[in-house]
């Protein structure tokens, strides 16, 4: 039984409609003096309203007996103790990690990153760059002088000075050695945030003022600008260049007889896994992973890859810095419209440098409505304790550090927080190798950090008083999660394990579990109507169904199935329009299929045996326990009914 079923679809939406907002609170019901309110009752019924088809369930009478009878059982799981259960709690906890994700998060600076990386995505550059290295944590001193010898060489550069010469003498990529700071093609995604920005902002021709990344600075000069090309599958023959003239010279003899035996007609693949010396595609036809610009190390493979148009298309030999190659267009794959990629960039953004935009903008929202009161006295006090054992991750919280339990902070007058903690915090931050200097400028860091973790963890903590429909969710799944290990406690185990009351409530109940007229049959169906007008001519000669198969179904082709069983007249199985007399049938024709049966015995109506019908049999008996067990928790609890509250709600829910 799904558990969608058993909760009457009480908590299947995440986004409530919320009825109550225009009513006062009022108490609707009451279970052993607990009260119930008209908010929720309204609020539930009008969210699942489209969603019930039973019409019998939309009235409202009938729909209060079922909500208390829903309530009735979350109240006997919470008698029983099944809220404490560890795997209760620990689903609960992992639900509200995810729910709660939508909500500790800036969405209007997210959906704007979204939308400016689809914009980028749109296009492709082609840059290079000069890297000036830089630690992340430098003093200002050290980075302004980091700085203006950037300004100085990009000076250079505009007085007219060729950008890869002065690349090859300044640059501190390790790379400018092979490719003179040209990074090739690329698109979003692709570059450290603050990198891809300026590369996208930074006109054709044009070079960057000096851009900070966690590398370093850049010097960046876009050098084209084209519409981004998509992905792309192909499959290729590779033959390596070689160490020396012969090897060379047989790579590309090789390649052109490859070629000319595809314009004989040979199969690429079967070519591929014979001379294609690329061991991770040959195996596999030469088949590579989809990619896209600035994917691979060859630009010159991508750019013929991405010049074949038609499926099936193949190149001409051609030769990059690895080989001879010959592609095959397997599959283009344009860009793709926002609404498709929308949850994808989202996803991305969460794992690239721009979270730290949205982290920036949810800290400055916080802080604003949060206070968060620092107590100096305190923080004073504790600074001395932190040595510079911290630089060569030596240092430990001191014995009379960890007994101190003075207030150090408190957020929004509410939550107190200990110096005991942070200084905790300090030590689990030890192993990132700071390197601010002196100690007490890097407490002030850690700080700031550790102030950002309390607000962030305030709200999160707080975020059912902070939007309704987020607690009305929580609600929702908290009640849910107890219903359900209940029914299993209760009903299901109950119901599949009961073998006595299984079989009392089966026998009680027989006429429910009746077979109607049925026939022992063989059923032989084919495509072609000689063939079953053979097997009719077979079958009158008492011809067995292994010599009818053998007969018809050689050479590997199949053109006689047969289907035999005990089926009730009306199954799908058998053909429609058929008399089931013992004997053989008439041919009939259904769609593209022509039948004959053959009708072995006719079988009487009767009672199935419990083993036949098992399944079912438990199915009720679930039903049947269900709806006695809520007159049984009737009987357990007090219920009680405000009819004027109730007759309140039902008129103002009819006229909405």
């Amino acid at each position: 039984m799904k558990l969608k079923q058993v909760l009457l679809g009480l908590f299947i939406a995440a986004n409530a409609v919320s009825f109550a907002q225009d009513n006062k609170k009022e108490v609707l019901f009451t279970i052993n003096d607990k009260p119930y309110y008209t908010e929720e009752f309204a609020r539930v019924y009008k969210k699942n309203l489209d969603l019930v088809k039973d019409d019998s369930q939309k009235d409202l009478n009938h729909y209060l007996d079922l909500f208390i009878g829903y309530k009735l059982k979350v109240e006997k799981a919470n008698k029983l103790g099944l809220q404490n259960n560890a795997n209760y709690q620990n689903e609960l906890k992992s639900y509200r990690t995810q729910l709660s994700k939508n909500y500790v998060t800036d969405s209007k600076v997210t959906k704007e990153l979204i939308e400016e990386a689809y914009k980028r995505s749109l296009k492709e550059i082609k840059a290079s760059h000069i890297l000036f290295t830089l630690d992340e944590n430098a003093e200002p001193a050290d980075t302004l002088k980091v700085y203006q010898k950037a300004m100085d060489v990009r000076k250079k550069i505009v007085n007219g000075e060729n950008f890869e010469t002065i690349a090859a003498q300044y640059s501190q990529d390790p790379s400018v050695k092979d490719n003179k700071g040209n990074l090739g093609w690329f698109s979003v995604f692709r570059m450290v945030y603050p990198f891809e920005s300026a590369a996208y902002k930074t006109k054709k021709g044009e070079v960057s003022l000096p851009v900070r990344t966690r590398f370093g600075y850049h010097l960046i000069k876009v050098n084209d600008v084209r519409e981004n090309r998509g992905q792309v599958t192909v499959a290729h023959i590779m033959t390596l260049n070689g160490q020396n003239p012969t090897e060379a010279a047989t790579a590309k003899s090789t390649i052109e007889d490859v070629y000319k035996k595809l314009k004989q007609g040979e199969g690429f693949e079967s070519l591929a896994q014979q001379f294609s010396q690329d061991k991770s595609t040959s195996n596999k036809g030469g088949e590579l992973q989809r990619f896209g610009s600035g994917e691979l190390s060859s630009e010159e493979f991508e750019d013929v890859a991405f010049s074949l148009t038609q499926k099936g298309e193949i190149s001409m030999p051609f030769q990059s810095q690895f080989g001879w190659h010959i592609v095959k267009l397997i599959e283009k794959y344009p860009v793709r419209p926002f609404e498709e990629m929308e949850a994808e960039f989202d996803n991305k953004i969460r794992k690239d440098d721009r979270s730290r935009l949205i982290n920036a903008s949810m800290n400055e929202m916080l802080r604003k409505k949060y206070p968060v009161k620092r107590n100096d006295k305190v923080y004073k006090k504790i600074l001395p304790l932190v040595t510079d054992k911290y630089y060569k991750q030596e240092w430990e919280v001191p014995s009379v550090a960890k007994e101190m339990n003075e207030q150090l902070l408190t957020v929004n007058n509410d939550k107190t927080v200990t110096a005991s903690v942070f200084l905790n915090y300090v030590a689990s931050q030890q192993k990132a190798n700071h390197a601010i200097k002196p100690i007490s400028k890097l407490m002030d860091k850690l700080y700031a950090k550790f102030v950002e973790e309390q607000l962030t963890g305030y709200y999160n903590d707080n975020l059912e008083k902070e939007f309704p429909e987020f607690s009305n969710v929580m609600d929702e799944y908290r009640d849910g999660l107890l219903l359900f290990d209940l029914m299993e406690k209760e009903i299901w185990t109950k119901a599949k394990t009961d073998t006595l009351g299984l079989k009392a409530f089966y026998e009680k109940n027989i006429a429910n579990y009746q077979w109607k007229d049925r026939v022992e049959a063989n059923v032989f169906s084919s495509t072609k109507s000689d063939v079953i007008k053979k097997t009719e001519k077979y079958l009158k000669k008492n011809k067995s169904i292994d010599f009818i198969k053998e007969t018809f179904n050689t050479k590997g082709a199949v053109e006689i199935m047969v289907k035999s069983g005990i089926f009730e007249v009306g199954d799908a199985a058998l053909p429609k329009h058929q008399n089931f007399n013992v004997g053989i049938t008439d041919v009939s024709h259904e769609g593209n299929y022509y039948f004959i049966t053959q009708i072995i015995k006719k079988l009487d109506k009767g009672p199935k045996k419990l083993e036949e019908t098992k399944g079912k049999v438990i199915n009720d008996y679930q039903q049947y326990l269900e709806a006695n067990w809520v007159g049984e928790l009737k009987k357990e609890f007090t219920v009680k009914i405000n009819q004027d509250v109730f007759n309140k709600v039902k008129s103002q829910l009819q006229t909405k």
